[in-house]
């Protein structure tokens, strides 16, 4: 899976961008993981608002879309009002049919990189505080578990319970941020 290509998503995407989502929400819901996501809770609607504030990146290969992450540049209902030192991932997606194990991994790799490239100092991300194995699954990938947040408003449901990791990536945040088309995730 080193082939893997890396494009912002465009309105086009949309659709693709829930159908992830979505199995990604049933995938887990057959693994026995619930409260984390369910099927139908995000629509074209909601990624279309993160496009307009943040970023949704598209990782493809031979083709076919293998996945997608959101970057958001500031998270306030999780983390607060916070200086611009951090880039937020939220929503890392894969798809089980079209990718190998350890795809994931690559793509949050390519997310840290492109949160570097903007300058921010460090990764940010946050995950339900129950779902013990995907708190072990960002653990093992280097973030740090520096608070938790209870109460956080979910789209189309109830507040939750989040544990908050931390990773550093890159220089000190005050540089200039690049175009998103300049950054090479590769």
């Amino acid at each position: 899976m080193n082939d893997l290509r890396f494009r912002l998503a465009e309105a086009t995407d949309l659709a693709t961008l829930v159908r992830l989502r979505d199995e990604a929400a049933h995938w887990m819901l057959a693994r026995g993981i619930t409260g984390q996501w369910q099927p139908g809770q995000l629509d074209e609607d909601h990624f279309r608002r993160v496009m307009t504030g943040g970023e949704i990146w598209i990782a493809e290969a031979d083709d076919r879309v293998a996945g997608a992450w959101e970057v958001w540049w500031e998270d306030v209902d999780a983390w607060g009002a916070q200086p611009p030192v951090a880039g937020y991932v939220h929503r890392l997606m894969v798809d089980r049919s079209n990718t190998q194990p350890g795809t994931g991994r690559l793509l949050l790799r390519a997310a840290e990189r492109r949160i570097a490239a903007a300058g921010r100092a460090f990764v940010r991300l946050d995950c339900l505080a129950g779902n013990a194995r995907l708190n072990s699954y960002y653990q093992d990938a280097g973030y740090q578990v520096v608070g938790h947040k209870a109460g956080k408003p979910q789209p189309g449901g109830e507040p939750k319970s989040f544990t908050l990791l931390e990773k550093a990536c890159g220089p000190a945040a005050g540089a200039q941020r690049p175009r998103p088309e300049e950054v090479d995730l590769h």
